[in-house]
C-alpha cells in the first residue's frame, strides 16, 4: 500500500546535536542568534513605523535563566502558529513582513532553535505591533520536540515586541552567568544599529544563595542597572579632530579586538557590496601562508573574528575589520559565502591594498622602511603577480650580496647589471670566490627571490641575469703546462677516487688563497648523466646499457683545487698511492661539500671518518704511555 501526503518526523534533540556539533562552532552563538532575531524584528517594525524604538534588553539570573526582550514587530497567534510549529520556517522567506529578504540577518525559526544548545526549555511571549487588537501569544518549546501555544490577554500598556526566556540545561548554566552574557553581548552586538542593554549588578558582593526548593536566585533583591554594550558608530566612521587622533583611536580598537598595535591603518571601501572598514598592518613579520583571519560584521552583527578568504594570499601582512551589507554568510553564519559578490569584494580590496603599497613605499619614510624591513616577504609575493609592484620591489627590497645587504638598484649602480645565483647552495659555493674577485653577486636562493629575478630578466629597464659558468671560469687561472705534468699522476688518482661521487677534480689558481677547494655543478652534464635514468624503471633491461653510456659522459660536478693554497700544494706533492694522499683528498672534498651547503650523504660521512682515522693513526703516540709530545 502506497502512502502519500506524509511529513517527515523531526527528532529535535538530533537536530540540536547537529547544530551544536556540525553547524555552529560552539554553544556561545545562542546569544548571537537571539540578538539577530531581535534586530530583524525591529527592522520589520521600522518598515511600516520608521519612528519605532530600537532596543534589545538582556537580563540574566546568575545562570538560572536568561531573558531577551526586543521592541520589534511581534507576532500574532496565526503568525506564531505558522512560524514556530515548523523547524526552520522563516518569517522572512515569503516576505510576510513586507520587506526584502536581504534586509535581515538570520532566520527566526533556526535562530530560536539554537537556544536549545544551552537550554531545555524556551518561552516566547510576543505582542504584535502591526495588529494592536490581536491578543498576545505565548509559545513554550521543549528540547524533546513538543510545544504549547496559547493566546494571552493584552492590556493597553503592555510593551510591543517579543520576550524570549530560556532555562539552562544541566551542565550549561555557565553560559548564562552575568559575566559571560555581558562578554557575548559586547562581542556579537557592540556594533549593532540598535541599542543593546544588559542588566548588571551594581555591587561586587556575591549574589544571595538560590532558594532551596526552586533553585532560583533572588536576583531582584540585588541593586542593578542597565549597561549599554553598543556603540553609536562604526569605529572607522567616527569623527576625529585630526588624522593622528583617528589613527590612535583605531589603534586602540585594534588592540582591543585583535591584540596588537598596528603599524599602519588602511581605509577600505567597496560600495558595490556595501563594505566599509580598515586594514591593520601587523607590526611583526608573519610567515607566508600563515592565513589571513579577519574581523567581519554583516549589517553590523559580528560574523566572526577569524573569517578567511577576504583578501588575497599575498596580503598576509594585514588583518581587516569590515562591515558589509551585500555579502552573504554561510549556513553557520561564521564565514563568508563564496559567490560573485565576495569575488568582487576580494578584487576591490586587493586593489586598494596594492595601491597603498605603491603610494607608501616610494616615499622612503620611516613607515616605508619599517614596512619593507618587516614585511619584505609579502612584498616579494605581491611582486610576482604585479609588474608595477615588481619594479618598486626591485627598488626597495633588501637582498643578500657578496658586499652585504643591498637593493637591486644599488647593485645596478655599482656594476651596471645584476648577477644572481638561483639557489642558496650555489651562492655558498661561489660566493667567496666572487667576493675575492670583486664580483657583486646577489643571492636569490631565498623564498620568492629566484622567481622574482626570473621576472626581472624580461623587464627592459633592468639588466638582470643568472650567474653563468663563464663568470667563474674567467677568474680561474689555468696552471702552467709544466705544473700540469708535475701533478698529472695526483690528478688521475684523485679522479679515480672521486669517480663514485660523480665529481671530477680540476686544479686551478684563484682567489682567495685561503680557500683550498670549491665545488661547481655542470648543469648540462648533470642533465645528460641523470636524465635518461629517470625515464626507466629500476629493473629495466636497458639499465645496464644506459649505465655504460653514462660512464662515458662528463661528470655532473667539479671540485676545483686551488693551486695557490699552501695546503693544496703540499697535498699535491704527496705520493698518489699513499694513504695520506687519499686522506687529504677525502678531507678537502668533505670540507668543500660542507662549504657549499650540501648535506653529507652516507658515503661522504664514511669518507670523512676514513680520513680522520688515517690522520689519528699517524698522530697517535707510538708507545703506550707516551703523551705524544716532542722530546727536546
Amino acid at each position: 500500500m502506497e502512502e502519500t501526503g506524509s511529513a517527515f518526523q523531526v527528532d529535535l534533540r538530533g537536530v540540536v546535536d547537529l547544530l551544536a556539533r556540525h553547524l555552529y562552532s560552539g554553544p556561545n552563538v545562542y546569544l548571537r542568534e537571539l540578538l539577530q532575531n531581535g534586530v530583524d524584528a525591529i527592522t520589520a517594525r521600522r518598515h511600516f513605523d520608521p519612528e519605532a524604538p530600537g532596543q534589545i534588553r538582556i537580563r540574566t539570573w546568575s545562570g538560572n535563566g536568561l531573558e531577551v526582550s526586543d521592541s520589534g514587530v511581534g507576532l500574532t497567534a496565526d503568525e506564531a502558529r505558522e512560524l514556530l510549529a515548523t523547524v526552520g520556517r522563516s518569517s522572512k522567506r515569503d516576505l510576510d513582513l513586507g520587506v526584502g529578504r536581504e534586509e535581515f540577518l538570520g532566520q527566526f525559526g533556526i535562530g530560536l532553535l539554537s537556544g536549545f544548545m544551552v537550554a531545555d526549555r524556551i518561552e516566547l511571549v510576543s505582542r504584535s505591533a502591526k495588529d494592536l487588537d490581536a491578543p498576545g501569544v505565548k509559545w513554550t518549546g521543549h528540547d524533546d520536540g513538543h510545544y504549547q501555544l496559547s493566546e494571552i490577554p493584552r492590556a493597553p500598556g503592555d510593551p510591543l515586541g517579543s520576550v524570549v526566556r530560556i532555562l539552562p540545561r544541566r551542565g550549561m548554566e555557565h553560559w548564562l552567568f552575568i559575566d559571560t552574557v555581558v562578554s557575548l553581548a559586547a562581542e556579537f552586538g557592540s556594533l549593532l544599529p540598535v541599542e543593546v542593554l544588559v542588566e548588571v549588578p551594581l555591587t561586587n558582593d556575591e549574589l544571595p544563595p538560590p532558594d532551596p526548593e526552586s533553585g532560583v536566585v533572588a536576583y531582584q533583591d540585588v541593586p542593578r542597572a542597565w549597561r549599554r554594550v553598543t556603540e553609536d558608530q562604526l569605529p572607522w566612521e567616527k569623527a576625529y579632530p585630526h588624522a593622528l587622533a583617528r589613527r590612535e583611536g583605531l589603534g586602540r580598537y585594534c588592540e582591543k579586538t585583535m591584540g596588537f598595535t598596528p603599524m599602519a591603518v588602511i581605509d577600505l571601501n567597496v560600495p558595490v557590496t556595501g563594505v566599509t572598514g580598515v586594514a591593520f598592518v601587523i607590526p611583526d613579520a608573519v610567515p607566508p601562508g600563515s592565513g589571513g583571519y579577519h574581523r567581519v560584521c554583516l549589517k553590523r552583527m559580528l560574523l566572526g573574528n577569524r573569517v578567511s578568504g577576504l583578501v588575497p594570499e599575498w596580503a598576509f601582512f594585514v588583518r581587516c575589520a569590515i562591515d558589509a551589507t551585500g555579502l552573504a554568510p554561510t549556513a553557520s553564519r561564521e564565514q563568508l559565502y563564496a559567490d560573485d559578490a565576495l569575488l568582487a569584494t576580494q578584487e576591490a580590496l586587493a586593489e586598494q591594498l596594492r595601491n597603498w603599497v605603491l603610494e607608501t613605499l616610494p616615499e622612503k619614510s620611516p613607515l616605508a622602511k619599517e614596512f619593507v624591513h618587516t614585511h619584505h616577504l609579502a612584498l616579494r609575493s605581491l611582486s610576482l603577480t604585479d609588474d608595477a609592484v615588481l619594479d618598486l620591489a626591485a627598488e626597495v627590497l633588501p637582498f643578500e650580496t657578496t658586499d652585504g645587504i643591498h637593493t637591486l638598484r644599488e647593485v645596478m649602480a655599482e656594476q651596471g647589471e645584476v648577477v644572481y645565483t638561483e639557489s642558496l647552495e650555489e651562492y655558498r659555493r661561489v660566493g667567496t670566490v666572487a667576493r675575492a674577485q670583486g664580483i657583486l653577486l646577489v643571492n636569490a636562493g631565498y623564498v620568492y627571490d629566484s622567481d622574482l629575478m626570473a621576472k626581472l630578466v624580461g623587464r627592459p629597464q633592468w639588466k638582470v641575469r643568472p650567474l653563468s659558468s663563464a663568470d667563474i671560469t674567467q677568474v680561474l687561472v689555468e696552471i702552467e703546462p709544466i705544473r700540469e705534468l708535475e701533478i698529472v699522476d695526483q690528478v688521475a688518482a684523485a679522479s679515480e677516487i672521486l669517480e663514485p661521487f660523480d665529481i671530477r677534480p680540476v686544479v686551478r689558481c684563484f682567489e682567495p688563497e685561503g680557500l683550498p677547494a670549491m665545488i661547481l655543478e655542470d648543469m648540462e652534464a648533470s642533465l645528460a648523466s641523470r636524465g635518461p635514468q629517470e625515464l626507466i624503471d629500476e629493473d629495466d633491461v636497458w639499465n645496464e646499457v644506459l649505465g655504460e653510456l653514462a660512464a662515458t659522459e662528463e661528470r655532473s660536478r667539479q671540485i676545483i683545487f686551488n693551486d695557490t693554497n699552501p695546503t693544496v700544494r703540499r697535498w699535491l706533492a704527496l705520493d698518489p698511492k699513499g694513504a695520506f694522499f687519499t686522506a687529504g683528498l677525502q678531507s678537502m672534498y668533505v670540507s668543500a661539500v660542507l662549504l657549499s651547503g650540501e648535506p653529507l650523504r652516507s658515503r661522504e660521512a664514511e669518507m670523512m671518518n676514513d680520513s680522520l682515522e688515517t690522520f689519528l693513526k699517524w698522530g697517535l703516540p707510538p708507545k703506550e704511555g707516551d703523551d705524544g709530545s716532542l722530546s727536546t
